[in-house]
C-alpha cells in the first residue's frame, strides 16, 4: 500500500513538471518531455517507492505484538499497527517522520515550485485566453494534488498518538479510495464532451426540481 501511495506522489510531481514545460516552454515540449525522459521518471519512481516500502516492512517485522487485536481500520495501516505493538516503536515513528518528509514534503514543494513558475510565466504576458488555457491544463491536477497531499500530510506527519481511530480511518479512506475513484472523473472534465454531458445532466435535474 505504501508503494502505491508513494508512487502516486512521485507521479503527481512528474505531471506538475509536464504542465510546467507545456505552459512555459510550449515550443520545446516535444524535445524536453521525450519518451526516454518519461520512461526514466516512471522507472525512478518505481525503484524509490519499492525501497521505501521494503524499509518500513523490515522495521515492522522487528516489532512484537503481545496478543491478537482487532484493528479499527479498513486496512492494516502502519500507524494503527504501531499502536498495537508491545515493543518500542520510537525508531519506526522516527523513520516514518523522516521518510515522510522526503517522500511527501519534497515532492509537494516541487509541485508548488512548478506552479509558482507557471503563475509567474502567465503574469508576464497576462491575457484572458492564457489564463483560461492554464486553468484548463492545471485545474484537474491541482484538485487531485489537494485531495491527496491534504489527507496524507495531515495523517502521517503528525504523531500517531494524536490521531483518533475515526480520523485515521476517514483520512486513510480519502487518499486510498476516494481520490483514486475521483481521478478519472476529475481528469475527464477537461474533455469537452464530458463537460457538455455534465451540463445537460445538471440542467435536467434543475428542471425536474422546479417542476
Amino acid at each position: 500500500r505504501y508503494q502505491f501511495g508513494d508512487l502516486e506522489s512521485f507521479l503527481l510531481v512528474a505531471m506538475a513538471y509536464d504542465r510546467y514545460v507545456a505552459i512555459c516552454f510550449p515550443l520545446h515540449y516535444t524535445s524536453i518531455m521525450s519518451p526516454k525522459l518519461c520512461a526514466s521518471l516512471v522507472l525512478l519512481s518505481w525503484v524509490l517507492t519499492t525501497f521505501h516500502a521494503m524499509l518500513h516492512t523490515l522495521l515492522m517485522a522487528r516489532l512484537s505484538f503481545c496478543e491478537d487485536n482487532v484493528i479499527p481500520h479498513f486496512f492494516c495501516d502502519m500507524s494503527v499497527l504501531l499502536k498495537l505493538a508491545c515493543s518500542d516503536t520510537h525508531m519506526n515513528e522516527l523513520v516514518i517522520f523522516i521518510t515522510g518528509g522526503i517522500i511527501l514534503v519534497i515532492p509537494f514543494v516541487l509541485i508548488i515550485v512548478s506552479y509558482a513558475r507557471i503563475v509567474s510565466s502567465i503574469l508576464k504576458v497576462p491575457s484572458v485566453r492564457g489564463i483560461r488555457k492554464a486553468f484548463s491544463t492545471c485545474g484537474s491536477h491541482l484538485s487531485v494534488v489537494s485531495l491527496f497531499y491534504g489527507t496524507v500530510i495531515g495523517l502521517y506527519l503528525c504523531p500517531s498518538a494524536n490521531n483518533s481511530a475515526v480520523k485515521e480511518t476517514v483520512m486513510g479512506m480519502m487518499y486510498t479510495v476516494v481520490t483514486p475513484m475521483l481521478n478519472p472523473f476529475i481528469y475527464s472534465l477537461r474533455n469537452r464532451d464530458m463537460k457538455g454531458a455534465l451540463v445537460r445532466v445538471l440542467s435536467k435535474k434543475k428542471t425536474l426540481f422546479f417542476l
